[in-house]
């Protein structure tokens, strides 16, 4: 087994970032942080990183004492924070911070998966704006691969599915845009009314659906830091 790396040093600094700052650990974090706890829902959240690496990292922070895992009643080994890893939350959230103020808006192709944007936003639903009848948003991205092109959110008053395939039921909003487009409603640095405006984004249905889109699909958590760098 491979040893950890180590800085060789007693600073508190260099030992914390033996934990933290391994390539891919705050990302997992990030993932924890923000609700999963499954190792397949961890790894939608970082899908450029391969299953026997996580299964590692996620080794690694368990013998650290960052992450416990216990047998879930459904049969899945399901990780969580413990009282170390929860302490992690403001450096990650103040690392996000951050990055949206000081890193550049404007995002390289490479940067825009559109499978973790739909990710990132099943998990935002606020559910207590939901309308009180189950609501279906049918999204496509017309430059998105073609295998990833059409998404469907389900949503009800406590869950949310993310579909790939056709859940076989009638959307009730129909949303049309591009993956940047929607990065940057997503980001906050794009809002619905100009995105509407230059059509960059379109949103058919019923208009009472359409207005309170985006009460109960809410914004990244960086979306209302203030960028600094163009």
């Amino acid at each position: 087994m491979a040893r950890r790396v180590s800085y060789g040093q007693f600073c508190p600094v260099a030992k914390a970032c033996e934990v933290f700052a391994e390539r891919w650990t705050p990302l997992i974090l990030r993932e924890m942080l923000m609700g999963s706890s499954r190792f397949s829902d961890i790894h939608r959240g970082v899908p450029l990183m391969s299953r026997s690496l996580l299964s590692k990292r996620l080794q690694e922070l368990e013998r650290a004492g960052v992450i416990a895992r216990a047998a879930s009643g459904s049969g899945y080994d399901e990780y969580r924070l413990t009282p170390a890893g929860e302490e992690l939350r403001p450096i990650v959230v103040q690392l996000g911070n951050w990055g949206k103020q000081w890193t550049k808006s404007t995002m390289d192709p490479g940067d825009l998966d559109v499978g973790l944007l739909m990710w990132d936003m099943r998990r935002r639903i606020d559910y207590h704006q939901l309308p009180e009848e189950r609501v279906v948003v049918y999204f496509q991205y017309h430059d998105a691969p073609v295998s990833r092109r059409h998404w469907w959110l389900v949503l009800n008053h406590d869950e949310a599915d993310l579909c790939l395939v056709d859940p076989g039921i009638e959307p009730d909003l129909y949303v049309t845009t591009d993956v940047r487009t929607m990065t940057g409603i997503w980001m906050g640095d794009l809002s619905y009314g100009s995105a509407l405006q230059t059509q960059a984004l379109k949103i058919e249905g019923p208009q009472g659906l359409r207005n309170r889109l985006p009460s109960w699909l809410r914004l990244s958590v960086f979306a209302d830091v203030e960028r600094r760098v163009g």
